[in-house]
């Protein structure tokens, strides 16, 4: 019998554990090995849960963007050998926009069965808070840093989003994310409708939808907050 690997949900904002249902704390008591792509951040939200376990006996190992097949190979092993493995990323979803999609992939090739538990996604939240069309969706991650280049991916996005019907969703790291928002506004059509999804889940929580035109004007500081941004210029 091979293992299951479970990909295991963690919180998006601190303390907000009660966005965890009891189906993801059932697994995590019944795993011992799990891949992660920050030990301690990992353990310290095990501890928080209260689930009774012994930390210090539980096996961690480091899975993000620099673990090579050769190592994930490894890693993943004791699924071979019947040992459930568990998959917990830094925030949210392991698997999107995550480097937890290497060992799914891994699991898939090798016909290892693969357990998606329900959790807090942000990308998924924000569209859902955002008003856009959730039929039609592409999450492009990040856009280029460079301004110019930044603009050029806007306006691009922007006209697709227009032709395609589509809800244009992405990111930014949280120390940029007030210039994304001024380039944004700026770039697009006074018309074209923005939403700013930040801190999801969390006490400062704020998803709002507006025109690039009315963003102008808006006083919003998002500055080192998670912030998701979503476009949309469709009918």
């Amino acid at each position: 019998m091979k293992g299951k690997l479970f990909l295991v949900p963690t919180v998006i904002a601190e303390n907000s554990l009660n966005t965890i249902p009891e189906q993801v704390k059932e697994v995590i008591k019944n795993t011992e090995y799990f891949l992660v792509e920050n030990v301690r951040t990992a353990r310290r939200y095990i501890s928080s849960l209260k689930l009774g376990l012994t930390i210090e006996e539980l096996k961690f190992e480091i899975l993000d963007k620099k673990t090579d097949s050769q190592r994930l190979g490894k890693l993943l092993e004791p699924l071979s050998k019947g040992m459930n493995v568990g998959i917990i990323s830094e925030s949210g979803c392991p698997g999107v926009a995550d480097p937890g999609a290497l060992a799914v992939e891994w699991a898939q090739r090798n016909k290892i069965q693969v357990v998606p538990l329900v959790g807090p996604s942000s990308i998924l939240m924000a569209l859902m808070g955002s008003g856009f069309n959730g039929q039609k969706f592409c999450f492009h991650g990040y856009l280029p840093i460079d301004k110019k280049e930044l603009e050029k991916e806007i306006k691009a996005l922007e006209a697709e989003s227009g032709k395609k019907n589509q809800t244009q969703i992405f990111i930014e790291t949280p120390y940029r994310n007030n210039q994304l928002l001024a380039t944004l506004s700026k770039a697009c059509h006074p018309s074209t409708k923005i939403c700013v999804a930040k801190d999801i889940t969390g006490k400062e929580e704020f998803v709002v939808t507006d025109t690039a035109a009315n963003w102008q004007n808006r006083n919003i500081d998002l500055h080192k907050i998670p912030t998701v941004f979503l476009l949309y210029a469709g009918k």
